[in-house]
């Protein structure tokens, strides 16, 4: 039988990483599947000044750093290209390109990718003028000119960067003069440094060249006057879209292709199945937040893998009928009740076995079984449910009828 891990973590980015460095650490058996370079887009950031505790440090630096953390506690790397997952049962199923992974729980950190526009010349010269990396690609521009579309944090920061290599750094911005999208403390610092222009209420209509990049014509919205302006390269950066299609009719979406989770578990609609980062519908997306989201989930992981492990072994597995009483010490009725079946169990002996779930610790098996009044009796017979007996109508002389008839 091929390898049953207890964590498997879909994408390497900071989420994943810190997810990783969690499970692992926990002692759950862990194995991050990514098809690119470690980190996400993370790894491309030449400058990250808000990580907590660390003044200044890179993209590349930090990520790798938190992947060796994961490797110094056991997480394993494995390059693949995931396409699909199956969910049913505790036992999980990642389908790669290169084979299949068996997994109790996913942690999906697949991340989210640049947006492509679509304008005319975009894909054509993807590679040969036009970027969506700085960090990747501003060495090619050295003493250069080039063009930057977008306004957001991530378009100001990196043409910022690119003012380190580049003669010329020109903004082409949507907005009316000295209105960007960007945090205020990155906007100060972008409008006081003298290699960057702007080209304001306007946007890129068309990219063009001889093979490669040469000129961009720049349109502008309030009068559409069309110019064309020289620039060796172009590089945009106007936003992402996640890399969820591989979850396409498995887990819950919403309308652009961001996995839905609880934000306070970070669980999909699966159970066993949690998404972290930028993949998931979220306020902000940065390198901290995607680190706190895989803490989660690799917490919570190890608490629903403890759970499933025990239900299986107490209830599921279990040759002689069990009486799972759904139950809460906060709840008078619960209280009352509660002597009454531990008196039918005893009077039943060994032949049958008596499990109680508190169901504000574990909600989410209470869920399971529709569980939506306290105290509720579910018998179970060789893992099978064969009666629900809910709090008003709990009979212990018939209840003893019950399993003896089994």
């Amino acid at each position: 039988m091929s390898k049953v891990y207890d964590v498997a973590i879909v994408g390497g980015g900071p989420g994943g990483l810190t997810a990783a460095l969690y499970a692992s650490r926990s002692k759950l058996s862990t194995v991050v599947l990514e098809k690119g370079q470690v980190g996400g887009q993370a790894a491309t950031t030449e400058e990250i000044e808000n990580w907590p505790g660390t003044i200044h440090t890179t993209g590349p630096a930090l990520t790798a750093a938190m992947a060796e953390h994961a490797k110094k506690f056991g997480a394993e790397f494995v390059r693949e290209d995931v396409v699909g997952i199956e969910t049913e049962g505790f036992v999980k199923t990642i389908k790669g390109r290169k084979g299949e992974y068996k997994t109790k729980s996913i942690i999906i950190s697949t991340g989210a990718e640049p947006r492509v526009l679509g304008i005319p010349g975009e894909r054509e010269f993807r590679g040969k003028g036009v970027s969506y990396c700085a960090t990747c690609d501003a060495d090619f521009y050295e003493e250069l000119d080039v063009v930057v579309l977008g306004n957001g944090d991530a378009a100001i920061e990196e043409a910022m960067y690119l003012t380190k290599f580049a003669e010329t750094v020109t903004i082409v911005v949507i907005h009316e003069e000295g209105k960007v999208d960007a945090t205020p403390v990155v906007a100060e610092r972008a409008f006081k440094n003298d290699k960057l222009k702007w080209i304001w209420n306007s946007t890129i209509s068309e990219i063009g060249g001889d093979g490669i990049v040469e000129w961009v014509k720049v349109k502008n919205i309030n009068t559409g006057e069309v110019n064309d302006v020289a620039t060796n390269g172009v590089f945009v950066f106007v936003g992402t879209v996640p890399r969820t299609q591989a979850f396409e009719g498995v887990l819950e979406m919403d309308q652009r292709g961001y996995l839905m989770v609880d934000p306070q578990t970070m669980a999909s609609n699966k159970d066993g199945v949690f998404a972290v980062g930028d993949c998931r519908q979220k306020y902000l997306r940065q390198v901290v937040t995607a680190a706190g989201d895989g803490a989660t989930a690799a917490t919570v992981a190890e608490k629903y893998i403890h759970e499933e492990e025990n239900f299986l072994e107490d209830v599921i597995e279990v040759d002689v009928p069990v009486l799972v009483a759904f139950w809460s010490p906060a709840s008078e009725a619960s209280m009352a009740a509660m002597p009454k079946i531990e008196g039918a169990v005893e009077e039943l002996g060994d032949s049958v076995k008596l499990v109680k779930i508190d169901t504000y610790r574990n909600q989410r098996i209470s869920n399971r079984y529709n569980i939506t009044n306290i105290p509720t009796i579910v018998l179970f017979n060789k893992g099978k449910v064969v009666e629900t007996i809910n709090s008003e109508a709990i009979d212990t002389a018939a209840l003893v009828a019950k399993v003896k008839s089994l």
